[in-house]
């Protein structure tokens, strides 16, 4: 790896450098942002065709190709998912010229030979379970990605306290990658991605999709809102309302009680 001087001190090429000088990905404003976060736990919610792959897959290539010995797991609701992930992380380890292999236990899987490990994990909370010491946890279409998989992902990155990001568009009002977003707090690092701000998503384009889509539909695949699913009988915002009411009524009444 080939490292730079600053102010006489020798450090390596931080992300962005990495993806522009080896990998030829020029990102623009928000991916730099991804890039260059060192949050432990980040957030993603970003239009359909914005470039989330692109750009997660070379935060994990500069992870494994920087730091020896890493383990990045990639999580996505289907096996299919993960391996077109990998199909992309593999394709700018060639661009690196570094030599990769399977791990021999896992079918989605690439090894560096610094023993850097990338490795999709199947869709299925029952069979992921074994892995410890993770670097980074990257979960693709988080969105779409069942709860119960996330109580199974989460405690692998006990021992290495390594980093999670959820990637998606969003998908209603409830789940995991809802949760985290509205109400996780400041433990979680925020990037809205929207199409309308997107130079590579052409506007008259976009446009037609508007035209054609559902006002709702369009604003959750190409906007980043998070829009009632039909599946609830009550918006959770006006439940919400009606609750935090309840409880203000019962303070009162508690008041005069006493």
């Amino acid at each position: 790896m080939e490292f730079r001087k600053k102010g006489g001190a020798i450090e390596p090429e931080n992300a962005v450098e990495f993806a522009r000088k080896r990998l030829g990905f020029e990102p623009d404003e928000l991916q730099t942002e991804v890039l260059l976060s060192n949050s432990k736990r980040g957030i993603l919610n970003c239009s359909r065709q914005w470039g989330k792959s692109t750009v997660a897959a070379a935060k994990a290539v500069h992870l494994a190709y920087t730091k020896a010995g890493s383990l990045i797991l990639v999580s996505s609701p289907s096996g299919r998912q993960s391996r077109l992930f990998l199909r992309t992380v593999a394709e700018m380890l060639k661009k690196l010229g570094v030599r990769r292999k399977k791990d021999g236990d896992n079918p989605i899987s690439l090894v560096l030979p610094n023993g850097s490990r990338i490795v999709g994990v199947p869709g299925n909370a029952e069979t992921v379970r074994g892995f410890a010491g993770v670097s980074l946890l990257l979960v693709d279409e988080a969105a779409r990605v069942k709860d119960e998989m996330f109580v199974a992902l989460e405690p692998m990155l006990a021992v290495g306290e390594g980093d999670m990001w959820l990637m998606s568009t969003p998908k209603g009002r409830s789940g995991f990658f809802y949760e985290a977003w509205e109400y996780g707090g400041s433990e979680w690092y925020r990037v809205t991605a929207r199409a309308t701000e997107c130079e590579r998503i052409g506007q008259v384009w976009l446009e037609g999709q508007r035209g054609r889509m559902d006002a709702g539909m369009f604003r959750q695949e190409f906007m980043g809102e998070f829009v009632n699913d039909g599946t609830e009988v009550f918006d959770r915002e006006v439940v919400e309302a009606a609750l935090d009411e309840f409880e203000m009524g019962l303070k009162v009444r508690l008041r005069f009680v006493r």
